[in-house]
């Protein structure tokens, strides 16, 4: 019988594909042998570390364990010596300091300068507890300034409105005047309140007295005039 071209061709294929399959398997089995040479099974049974770690040791050297007692005192004595150290320390600072504060002469405290009373004050006017006083008055920056000072020793609490502040010289003219530090209430028996009011310089040049008003708000019961503030330069 004639064999059939194509199923020849077929078997030679075939035939070729095994040979190189078991030619790459071989080759491949080589090259894995030869790479894994030298490669062991690690050893996990843990006496064997044991026993390996113990000669480990006694080829590189033996190890002095100390004791626990000796352990103790080395770090008392290391303590001891760190307080020691400390103390003496202390000891000389504090010294040092003796002998300075001893050296060094005794700073008396500053005194307090009073302010004197200026000539012709305080002006006070007083109204169902409540005060108000004009302590000085000076020029500066183009302004006077009246040193005020308010208390209330009523048993209601005051409120004021410095706007309403009426501020006249001795002919009669009013004055434009501001105010800076003054409360809006006095409280009931409560302290004494300090305040400036100003008043520019340009409308006293021929001005010696002038005299200030205020009332509460909104009540207006109360009224504080002060009269006759001598304010000539």
């Amino acid at each position: 019988m004639k064999l059939n071209s194509t199923v020849l061709l077929t078997l030679i294929l075939l035939t070729l594909m095994l040979g190189a399959g078991s030619v790459s398997a071989f080759w491949g089995f080589t090259l894995g042998s030869s790479a894994l040479k030298g490669v062991t099974t690690p050893d996990g049974r843990p006496t064997t570390k044991f026993t390996s770690s113990k000669s480990s040791n006694s080829q590189a050297g033996s190890l002095v364990l100390l004791r626990e007692e000796e352990i103790l005192k080395i770090v008392k004595a290391r303590i001891e010596g760190k307080t020691k150290a400390a103390k003496s320390e202390k000891l000389e600072e504090d010294e040092e300091e003796t002998n300075n504060s001893k050296n060094k002469p005794e700073e008396k405290p500053p005194e307090v300068e009073q302010e004197k009373p200026q000539q012709g004050f305080p002006v006070t006017a007083e109204n169902k507890g409540v005060t108000f006083a004009v302590q000085s008055a000076r020029y500066s920056g183009g302004d006077l300034l009246l040193k005020v000072k308010m208390q209330n020793k009523g048993a209601d609490s005051v409120r004021f409105l410095y706007s309403f502040l009426d501020v006249t010289d001795d002919k009669g003219r009013t004055l434009s005047a501001s105010t800076e530090g003054l409360p809006a209430e006095l409280p009931a028996n409560g302290p004494t309140f300090s305040g400036t009011v100003s008043i520019p310089t340009a409308l006293l040049d021929d001005v010696k007295k002038i005299s200030l008003s205020l009332t509460d708000y909104p009540a207006q019961q109360l009224k504080l005039e002060v009269s006759n503030i001598p304010v000539e330069k």
